[in-house]
C-alpha cells in the first residue's frame, strides 16, 4: 500500500518559463549577454554536482566564473534572472496533491536543489505550504540517482521502501528508485497524479 507520494521538482511541477514554458536560459544571451553553452561548459558542467549536494556554495562558486565569462553580470543578477524564469507551476498537478493529501496520502517533494533555489521554491512561489515535506540534493548531501538519496527519504519518513512512490521525469532517477525497492512512475507526458497513484496500486 502506497503511504507517500515523492515528486520531482523541475520537469513536473515546475515547467519552464511562466509565460510560455520554454527553459529559461531561452533569452539569456539576448537579456544578458551570456551564452547558455559557454554558461553550461563553464559552469554547470563543472561545478554543478558539488553546488547540487552542498558541497559548495551557488553564488561563491558562480561569482568567479562570472567574471571571466561575463564581468558585467553579478551571481546574484544571474540568478534572480534564473528564479524569476524557472518558475511555471502546473495547476494539474496542484490541485492532485492537495486531493492526494485530502485522502490521507504523505505528498512530498524530491528534487535535485540547491539551497538558494530551494528556498525559491518554498517561499517564493509558496510550494511549502502545498505539501507535507521538501527533499532536496543540498540538504541531503545527495543527489538522485544516488541511493543515499532514496534511503535518507525512507528514514525520514519511518517508510518502508515498497510504499513509497516516486515520480520523476528522469529515467535514471526512476530507475534508482525501483532498484531501491520503490514505486516509481516516468513522467513522459502531463497525467493526473491521482490516476497514476491509482493505477500503480495499494
Amino acid at each position: 500500500m502506497i503511504r507517500a507520494v515523492l515528486v520531482d521538482v523541475d520537469g513536473v511541477l515546475v515547467t519552464g518559463r511562466p509565460k510560455d514554458g520554454l527553459h529559461w536560459s531561452h533569452d539569456l544571451e539576448r537579456d544578458l549577454g551570456i551564452a547558455p553553452e559557454l554558461l553550461q561548459r563553464q559552469f554547470f558542467t563543472q561545478h554543478w554536482t558539488d553546488v547540487v549536494t552542498g558541497r559548495a556554495g551557488l553564488c561563491e562558486t558562480l561569482a568567479p566564473v562570472l567574471a571571466e565569462i561575463a564581468p558585467s553580470v553579478s551571481s546574484e543578477a544571474l540568478l534572480e534572472y534564473w528564479f524569476a524564469r524557472d518558475a511555471r507551476l502546473e495547476e494539474a498537478v496542484l490541485q492532485d496533491i492537495a486531493t492526494l493529501r485530502r485522502n490521507g496520502l504523505t505528498v512530498a517533494l524530491a528534487s535535485n536543489q540547491e539551497h538558494l533555489r530551494a528556498r525559491y521554491l518554498s517561499e517564493r512561489l509558496s510550494l511549502a505550504g502545498h505539501v507535507d515535506r521538501f527533499y532536496y540534493s543540498a540538504a541531503i548531501g545527495a543527489r538522485k540517482p544516488d541511493s543515499a538519496f532514496y534511503r535518507h527519504i525512507e528514514r525520514d519518513l519511518g517508510a518502508p521502501s515498497g510504499a513509497l512512490l516516486l515520480i520523476d521525469d528522469t529515467i535514471e532517477n526512476v530507475s534508482a528508485a525501483r532498484q531501491a525497492g520503490w514505486r516509481a512512475v516516468h513522467w513522459t507526458t502531463p497525467r493526473r497524479l491521482v490516476d497514476i497513484v491509482a493505477e500503480t496500486g495499494e
